[in-house]
């Protein structure tokens, strides 16, 4: 662990849950990789680091440190940026509400969800991450409550701490970033001393 927390490309680091704790790293559990699905999962997931190329609008022109050969615009999401969580969805038409913003977290499964009920099709849930219907872009629809949170690991003996930002619906997290303050776009660094 401590070789992972030494490299500056590093950016958060979540660690299998049966291992035990880790000072500068979080649960797998916390960011949804710890489950009872057949197919093997990570004993580490490593967050890498992100930064502004520095344009006025840093959630598009965020780069990243990563382990692959893609370039510019080729589409890589290895990192719980802002850049890379921030969703992008669209939709027009008698259903929906006109000129409406939504600040309800929403994830890309709850565009399927909510196009199902749309189209009155009864799809059968399978498993926990199936996403909800987005009631409050609905016309007559109401904003359920969503509250933000955070959460942190202990420091690690070079001060680094993993930290998620997430906000819930119901119990379903969506999140926000996670990383190290200062070295993920929607975190920021840490005040001087």
């Amino acid at each position: 662990m401590n070789a992972l927390l030494a490299e500056d490309y590093v950016s958060g680091l979540f660690v299998d849950d049966d291992l035990g704790t880790f000072a500068g790293t979080l649960p797998l559990s916390a960011v949804g990789l710890k489950g009872s699905a057949l197919t093997p999962y990570p004993a580490i997931a490593v967050s890498f680091r992100t930064f502004s190329t520095g344009c006025a609008k840093p959630l598009t022109c965020t780069a990243e440190v990563a382990d692959s050969v893609l370039q510019q615009g080729q589409g890589m999401h290895g990192t719980f940026s802002r850049a890379d969580t921030n969703n992008f969805v669209v939709a027009i038409g008698p259903d929906f509400k006109r000129g409406y913003t939504d600040s309800v977290p929403v994830s890309y499964a709850d565009v399927g969800m909510t196009l199902a009920k749309l189209l009155r099709l009864d799809i059968p849930q399978r498993g926990h991450l199936v996403g909800r219907v987005m009631t409050e872009a609905l016309a007559g629809g109401a904003e359920p409550e969503h509250v933000a949170r955070a959460m942190r690991s202990k420091p690690a003996k070079n001060g680094l701490v993993t930290e998620l930002r997430y906000q819930t619906v119901g119990n379903t997290r969506y999140f926000d970033a996670a990383g190290f303050a200062g070295r993920t776009i929607g975190l920021n660094p840490p005040p001087l001393r």
